[in-house]
Order: C-alpha cells, then structure tokens, then sequence
C-alpha cells in the first residue's frame, strides 16, 4: 500500500483522537445503576456487532459487482434496487415491529442480512437483485427496530429518562465510528492481506450478523408498541401530509435533506469507480476507514458547534453545502490526480454528519 494513504489515515486518525478526548469531562458525569450499566453494554454490544455486519459490506459492494464483469449501468441498476426496497419497506417497517414484536423484527434483519450475504457468492445478476433488495429491507430494520427496542425496553426496566441518551451516545460513538472504521481496515485485511478476494467481508459480515443474532435470541426479550396508538399506514401518510401542508418549513426541510442525501448517494455509488477508473488495484477498505474517520470528524465539529449559542445552524449549514458542493464539483472542473480526489471527497463525507 503506498505511503500516501498511510500518512493521511494517520494525520486524521490523530486529529480526531485530540478533538474527542479533548472534548471529554467528568464534571457532568451522570451516576447509574449496575443494572442499567449491563442493560447498556448488552445493547453496545449487539448493535455493534449489527453495524460491523454493514459497515464490512459497504467498501466492496460496488468492487464485487465490477469482479463479476457487469458495466456502471447493471451495477447501478443494483444499487437502486437496494435503495427502493429500503425506501418502500421503510414505509411499514415501523408499524410492523410494533405490531409483531421489535425483537422478532430485529433478529429479522439479521436474518435477511446474512441471506443478502450469501448471495454475494453467485455471478448471477438475478441472485444478486435479489440480494440487493434483501440488503435494502435488513436497512430499513436496522435503523428503526434496534432503537425502537431501546427506547421501550430502557422504560419497561424503569430506568430514568435521562439515561437513555448516555446508550444513544456510546451505541453511535462505537457501532457508527469505532466499528466502522474497524470494518473497513478488517476487510481490507481479509481481500489485500489475506487475498481471500472480495466476496470474504460478505462472509465475515455474516458471521457477525450470526452472533448478534445469538446474543438477541438468548439475553433480549419482546416488546411491543403501545396498541392504543397505532395507526394504519393510510392515515399515517396523511398525518404527515397535513404536517407538511400547514409549515412550509418542514417542506423545505425535507427538501434541503433530500438534495443532500441524493448527492451523498451519489457519492456512496461513484467513489470506487471514480478512484480506480481503469480498474487500478486501490486499498478498497483501508479507503473507507479513512471515509469514516471523515465522518467522525465531521460529527465532533457538530458537537462542539450546536453545544454553542452561536452561531446559528443556519448559517453554518449554508457553508456546509457550499464546501460539499465545491469537494464534488472539483474533480468536474480540473485534471486532478487519483490521490488528490481521494482526499478532497473527505469533504462531504465528514460535513455529511453536520
């Protein structure tokens, strides 16, 4: 691996370190329970073995395709499946965890996960649109029956409200940094180190899936959402209709958060290609560990920002979108070397979290 990636990897691993440890306090220190210290651990440990079981997927998902001789066309035509079928089902998912029990919902995602995993392993194009749209309903899971669990579980053992958000911090400090991070250098290790080939982090992914799921079957029990306030999917819809009619800024809102996750899409697809577009062997994992120390970055720079009185969130966000739209419109406009636009797409990936 050439040395370029290694010193960039380290100067941002560095600066991240300082901002998070120098951000830490003990004045503010909240004082728990040993029961409620347990309950947390279980549910860091699960959801980090259910992140590690995504995030070792993410930096090999488009090489894969590309191994098997498809063209930018069939593999985008993949990731829109996958985007689709997470965007439908996560129209009903919540309901149905609600209604069918949160933990059945999430050993569910575990399930459709390792069965996307597994498909991996065929060349077909079917088997892997297939697979694809498994990989997008396990998405919708994840980010709804896991915490949706937490919440009602964390106030059935009746522990104090104020306590949930010390479980949200150390769940997405772990499972959407550590782990991240963690999963793109084991992959790379697994493909470039062991050259067990790029279909190896499906597999090990799924392995993680399996223990997670084991750990939620023997130590997590059912819960389920208040009956009283359920709703049919119909006039949930029209619920959120009204809301959007009656303040035009949540309309614009959605659509600021729309065009800005279209491009970060954009992005999530095109960065292989982009990086290696004669096909050049690039460290494929060791790349998206250095996209997730971006992302870390990014989410200490929010922290410090919004734990401010000023300035506004909206006027950092205007900057936000002006440098995420010049990271991705440089590379258009000028001849720039691979390792050059490598670096710059840090950009958007660490103001994303912003």
């Amino acid at each position: 691996m050439e040395l370029f990636y290694y010193v960039l990897f380290g100067a941002m691993a560095a600066v991240v370190a300082v901002l998070e440890l120098g951000g830490k306090s003990n004045k503010d220190r909240i004082t728990t329970s040993q029961a409620f210290n347990s309950f947390k651990n279980n549910y860091i440990l699960v959801y980090s073995l259910m992140m590690a079981g995504d995030w070792l997927q993410g930096p090999y998902v488009y090489y894969l395709y590309s191994t098997y001789g498809f063209s930018k066309g069939d593999i985008g035509q993949l990731f829109i499946a996958g985007f689709g079928s997470s965007m439908l089902f996560g129209t009903i998912v919540g309901s149905l965890a609600d209604k069918q029990g949160r933990k059945r919902a999430c050993v569910t995602y575990c399930i459709t996960y390792i069965l996307s995993c597994i498909t991996k392993h065929s060349p077909q194009y079917k088997v892997l649109m297939v697979g694809r749209i498994l990989g997008g309903i396990a998405t919708s899971l994840l980010f709804s029956s896991f915490e949706s669990w937490l919440v009602a579980e964390h106030f059935k053992r009746g522990f104090e409200s104020q306590w949930l958000s010390l479980t949200f911090s150390k769940a997405i400090f772990v499972g959407n940094g550590l782990v991240a991070i963690i999963a793109g250098l084991f992959g790379n290790f697994l493909v470039d180190s062991l050259n067990l080939g790029p279909v190896s982090p499906f597999d090990a992914a799924a392995c993680f899936l399996a223990i997670g799921m084991a750990v939620i079957l023997s130590s997590w029990s059912e819960n389920y959402g208040d009956p009283s306030e359920s709703k049919d999917l119909l006039t949930q819809f029209k619920g959120a209709a009204v809301a959007i009619a009656s303040d035009e800024k949540i309309a614009l809102l959605g659509a600021i958060q729309s065009l800005f996750e279209g491009s970060m899409y954009t992005f999530v697809f095109l960065w292989t290609p982009a990086l290696s577009p004669n096909d050049e062997d690039i460290p494929h994992g060791f790349i998206f560990a250095t996209f997730m120390l971006a992302s870390m970055l990014g989410s200490s720079f929010a922290a410090r920002l919004m734990a401010k009185n000023s300035p506004k969130v909206e006027s950092y966000m205007q900057i936000v979108f002006v440098v995420s739209s010049a990271s991705l419109l440089l590379p258009i406009l000028t001849t720039v070397s691979r390792k050059f636009l490598y670096f710059w797409n840090f950009m958007p990936c660490g103001l994303a979290v912003l």
